[in-house]
């Protein structure tokens, strides 16, 4: 039998008052975004909003509740944009979409920062539930930053590859880390840097003792670096079966993957609201199209939440948790 686990890759909507009350605190500029020194009523105002978003995600009913990455301004930029070392310059568009992060300009060494990791102890401190950890993946973080130190690509994804894993290092215990990386659909690596991605993501999973998820979005991975994907020592490789289910199902029929798998099942950019039913025939249909005999399978959103109203976005993980509570699934 396969578990089917309700779970997020993070990075929540602001609630409706903390947009207000931030957008006030903080003003609308470059410089306004976070940085990591933010003053008492901004921390009080962001403590206020990770407390009611994981409450919101405990009466929602998900199997794994995260921090919500409510402070990440600079999407999943954010954990350089607040590291020494580092230059936030010019608005970059957020892969292909109407969203903007502030670059990231590395100038030195990289060292972590905690940030991730205090939020996520203040996480813990909310919650008895199951807690889940989100980062950027390696070769994604890369792929978003510039390089002005390393001038190397190859050196510059392993001193990422050190930076995130030094983070994932001073994590509380967590159950699951979802490692994001659309990037390797969006600007897939070459030959050579498919595996070196890889190896990165590796490097990262073994940093923490908790079940780590490298979920692709926006897309379908390209085979071969699908192949190298594979080699990654993970416990489930994620997919958007909202963007590309067809290319996705013959990469698994083909390659195999994980004895876990995690499923992108609502759409994380649309308001349409999917029924727990149409979830869990989606689950059922990878299951029997890829004969998959899981051990676990995380239903989750195919991207981030944070493009969508906050009551779409509670109404989705509602949902999504409806659906793992149906029935168990039988490959």
């Amino acid at each position: 039998m396969t578990q089917v686990v309700a779970a997020t890759p993070g990075l929540f909507p602001l609630p409706d008052w903390a947009k207000d009350e931030l957008s006030r605190l903080k003003g609308h500029q470059k410089s306004d975004l976070i940085s990591g020194d933010e003053g008492p009523e901004i921390v009080d105002a962001y403590e206020r909003a990770r407390e009611e978003v994981v409450g919101v995600q405990e009466d929602a009913g998900l199997d794994l509740v995260t921090e919500g990455q409510l402070r990440w301004d600079d999407m999943i930029a954010h954990p350089l944009a607040v590291a020494d070392n580092v230059e936030t310059r010019g608005i970059v568009r957020y892969y292909n979409n109407n969203n903007f992060y502030r670059e990231p300009v590395v100038t030195g060494d990289l060292e972590a920062s905690g940030d991730v990791a205090a939020e996520l102890d203040a996480a813990a401190g909310l919650t008895d539930a199951d807690l889940q950890a989100v980062l950027p993946g390696p070769y994604s973080l890369a792929d978003l930053a510039t390089d002005e130190h390393y001038g190397d690509e190859a050196a510059f994804l392993d001193a990422i590859a050190d930076f995130l894993a030094a983070e994932a290092g001073q994590f509380p215990d967590v159950d699951t880390l979802f490692l994001l990386e659309p990037s390797l659909v969006e600007n897939a690596p070459g030959e050579g840097a498919d595996e070196r991605a890889s190896e990165a993501i590796d490097k990262v999973a073994s940093a923490i003792d908790a079940n780590v998820v490298a979920h692709t979005y926006w897309g379908s991975i390209e085979e071969k670096v699908y192949a190298h994907l594979m080699d990654a020592d993970v416990d489930a490789i994620g997919f958007d079966l909202i963007a590309d289910h067809e290319q996705t199902v013959y990469n698994v029929q083909e390659y195999g993957t994980k004895g876990d798998v995690a499923l992108g099942l609502v759409d994380g950019q649309n308001t349409l609201v999917e029924t727990p039913e149409t979830i869990r025939e989606r689950v059922e249909w990878f299951v029997e199209q890829t004969d998959g005999d899981y051990d676990t399978v995380y239903a989750t959103a195919n991207t981030e939440l944070f493009y969508l109203p906050q009551n779409k976005f509670e109404a989705k993980i509602a949902a999504l948790a409806d659906a793992a509570a149906i029935e168990e699934v039988e490959a």
